[in-house]
Order: C-alpha cells, then structure tokens, then sequence
C-alpha cells in the first residue's frame, strides 16, 4: 500500500451523519494527524465558512481541526475563479455567506451590474427574484458557474433539495450549461491539490458517496477509499464500471 501524504476527506456520510457522530472518523483522523499525515476536509457544502466547519468538527464531533483544514466548493469556486478572471470582476451571486464571502476574500466584486460571471449554489433563502436576475445575466452574455450538482442534501426532516436543483432550473431557463466546480467534477480536487502542495499520487480521496467522492478522484486519477458508513452500497457500488481503489465498512479497518 502507498504510503499516502495527504488525505481528502469528505463530511456528511464519512466524518459524521448530520449532528451524529461517527466515532470511527474521529479516531481516523487522530491517527492521521499524529502520523503527521495532512488532512483536508473537501466539501461540497458552498453554505458555511470553514471556521464554521471546523467548529462544529471540534465541538460536536470530537475532531480537532481549524479553518486551514476545510476546503468547501466557496472556496474551490473562488480559486477558479482567480485562476481565469481578472482581479476585481464583478459577480453575481445566488448563494450563502460562505460563498459570498469566499469570493470576497479573493478580491470579487459582489454586484447585479453587469457582471461577467453568475454563481449560482445553495441557497436556503432563494427567491424568484434571484433566479431572475440570474438567469437575465446570463442570457445577456455573463459566464455561468455553479458550486456543485447535488441534487438533495440530507437533513433531520429527509432529502431536501440541493445546490444542484437550483442550479438546474437556471440551466433550463438560459438553455446553457454552467462550469461546475464541486464533486465529482475535477476542478475541485485540482485545486484542492494545489492548496496542499502534493501531487496526486501522494493524495487519497475518502469518502461515502461512490457518485461524488470517488468519481471526483476517479476524474482526476487519484487513489481513492471509499467507506460504507454512509450512502454508497456494496451491492451498488459492484456494478460499476470503474471500482473504488479500496473500500472499508469502517475507517478503523484502514491501515496507516
């Protein structure tokens, strides 16, 4: 087995399921950390910030890591977006404050006037009005980018909608496919890459979701551990073409 550098690791489904714990993940990342292994939480979460993210990590689910530990599609998003635009272009925002100020911090303007760029992700707070606005910029020529596909997201009350339904109504509406950062696209896992320093032979992606965690990795030719705590099943997961590179009922079966 390689001996791996840096592990990305997803949230929801790997590290915890909603406010319950997975203590299997918490030992897992101890053994990491005191193996000096880096660790990066990449997340398709584009909502919270990652000093929000590594709170809630710290205080309910026994996981000791700061905000330099979080890569969430805000931020994946923001360094696209400072790889290709010109500094201080304006964009259009359908989003939270993780977003928003993710692409703040890397020097964006927030704006309706004319941007050149139009971000759609979660928002909990979406109204007609945003949509509209959104989509009239894009059909008037601005690049259209969205966070992530995940159709729903997992909450105490079921499978609500997620980033990537909003996302496909404005893609409906403007007839034009957007940019998409997030898992399993690659984009995310290149700059996540780049924010490590590490080649990616050197790097391992786990995670629960064989459709996004490991299709991210699979899509950017990483090694990648998929573990059964959450939504992928072993009787799924055998019929697909391209087969995880490991697979663990438990991350305590994982050797370091």
């Amino acid at each position: 087995m390689k001996d791996y550098q840096g592990y990305f690791i997803d949230l929801d489904g790997t590290t915890y399921k909603g406010k319950k714990r997975i203590p299997a993940a918490a030992r897992f990342i101890k053994r990491l950390q005191e193996r000096q292994k880096n660790v990066l939480f990449v997340t398709n979460n584009s909502t919270r910030t990652p000093e929000f993210v590594a709170e809630n990590l710290r205080n309910n689910h026994n996981i000791n890591v700061t905000s330099k530990n979080i890569y969430t599609t805000a931020l994946a998003t923001a360094d696209y977006l400072s790889s290709v635009a010109p500094a201080m272009s304006k964009i259009y925002v359908v989003g939270e404050s993780g977003l928003k100020q993710a692409l703040q911090k890397n020097g964006f303007i927030l704006t309706d006037d004319n941007p050149a760029y139009v971000v759609v992700g979660l928002d909990t707070d979406v109204t007609y009005d945003k949509l509209e606005k959104a989509v009239l910029l894009i059909r008037n020529g601005a690049i259209f980018i969205g966070t992530n596909a995940d159709s729903n997201l997992p909450n105490e009350r079921g499978m609500v909608p997620g980033a990537g339904s909003i996302i496909k109504l404005v893609e409906y509406a403007t007839q034009q496919q957007p940019i998409m950062i997030g898992k399993p696209e690659s984009i995310i896992m290149k700059m996540a890459l780049k924010k490590v320093r590490l080649p990616k032979e050197k790097v391992i992606m786990v995670g629960d979701n064989y459709h996004t965690d490991i299709q991210a990795a699979i899509n950017v030719g990483m090694d990648n551990l998929l573990v059964y705590t959450g939504l992928s099943r072993p009787t799924e997961v055998v019929k697909e073409t391209v087969q995880p590179t490991f697979t663990v009922e438990s991350l305590d079966e994982w050797q370091i």
